[in-house]
């Protein structure tokens, strides 16, 4: 026989796996990605305490959509970051604003995560630089590959010098379009815009070739940068390049970026080609891995180990410990360089020539 309390233990409810318990401030509501932490709000696994947002029309919908309290709303964020007093603000606001985000709050104390890029000019990213070292502030990028198994294992082999010398990466990022893909209009009106966004399809998928490359790289400067940008749909996207390639020079190793919102499908995905070896993460999971005269494999990659498999919990983790992330891809060291990668690749299609750094 079942035991007593057996219909009991089948009707209660689950509770929510909780991701972190700090208390999360929200800075805009125009970035797309804004759904991932919300949905985690309405599962119960996060506590986000304030949303400053302006746009009363966005606020609605996303508050209709999420069951968000009036009592998280504010219309600027100095204000929620004073009444709320919380412990990090996620900006999901245009990338130029990234940096409103930051004089707010670094003199608060309050440390910051931003989606990718960090900014959307290099004296943009100095100025967010300069505040977040003078107040003491964890500064950090959010990227999607951050958290992909597949390339953390690609750099585990690296590490152990399987590959040899790097000497090759390539990194292809990109999709059909925000617009043909359906990204909301509040999202696709800035990032179409090369003062919001700073670039077009440069900024939004270039980003994450020079944020990997720097990460192989050990934190490297590249020595020089050549670019050349393509408008194969100025009916769509009129003000900005919707397809871009990147070469970016290393000592030992060249990197190949191919940035696109004209990609026949959607694509994130790396190879690295190194002196012994040759990988190539076809997604987030799957790998192909040659290495010397072995046979070449594909295989899945190992899960990521917490804290370091959510951007969350990551960001718990180095906000409570100031000696991680000090290094890593969502660092501000990494996306520094990034954003110097980036700037220079604006000005090598500018001036139509390799800018050495």
């Amino acid at each position: 026989m079942p035991p007593a309390n057996a219909k009991a233990m089948v009707l209660a409810p689950l509770k929510p796996v909780l991701l972190s318990t700090m208390k999360l401030g929200i800075a805009g509501l125009s970035h797309d990605h804004v759904h991932l932490i919300l949905s985690d709000y309405r599962d119960g696994k996060v506590n986000i305490v304030g949303i400053a947002e302006a746009n009363k029309t966005l606020r609605a919908r996303l508050q209709q959509q999420y069951n968000i309290p009036d009592s998280l709303f504010f219309d600027d964020l100095k204000t929620m970051a004073t009444t709320k007093k919380p412990d990090v603000v996620l900006g999901y606001n245009p990338v130029a604003k990234h940096i409103d985000v930051v004089e707010v709050c670094a003199p608060l104390g309050i440390s910051v995560m931003v989606e990718k890029p960090l900014a959307a000019t290099l004296a943009q990213a100095k100025r967010m630089e300069f505040l977040a070292l003078k107040y003491y502030i964890k500064l950090l990028t959010n990227y999607e590959t951050t958290w992909y198994p597949s390339y953390r294992r690609i750099r585990d082999v690296a590490r152990k010098d399987s590959l040899g010398q790097i000497r090759k990466m390539v990194a292809h990022d990109g999709h059909e379009g925000p617009k043909e893909i359906n990204c909301s209009k509040d999202f696709t009106d800035w990032l179409t815009d090369p003062d919001q966004n700073g670039a077009g399809a440069l900024n939004d998928f270039g980003c994450y070739g020079a944020n990997l490359f720097t990460w192989l790289m050990n934190g490297q400067r590249p020595v020089a940068v050549t670019a050349i940008a393509r408008h194969y749909k100025p009916q769509t996207y009129p003000k900005v390049e919707d397809d871009a390639t990147i070469i970016v020079e290393y000592p030992t190793a060249t990197g190949i970026i191919e940035a696109s919102w004209n990609w026949p499908y959607s694509i994130k995905d790396l190879e690295v080609f190194g002196d012994e070896g040759y990988m190539h993460a076809f997604d987030k999971d799957n790998l192909l891995t040659h290495i010397d005269k072995f046979p070449t494999v594909t295989s899945v990659a190992p899960p990521l180990a917490a804290p370091n498999d959510n951007p969350i919990t990551y960001l718990e983790s180095v906000v409570k410990n100031r000696m991680l992330g000090i290094s890593d891809r969502s660092s501000l060291r990494n996306n520094m360089i990034v954003m110097q990668i980036l700037d220079a690749a604006k000005r090598s299609i500018a001036e139509g020539k390799r800018i050495v750094l």
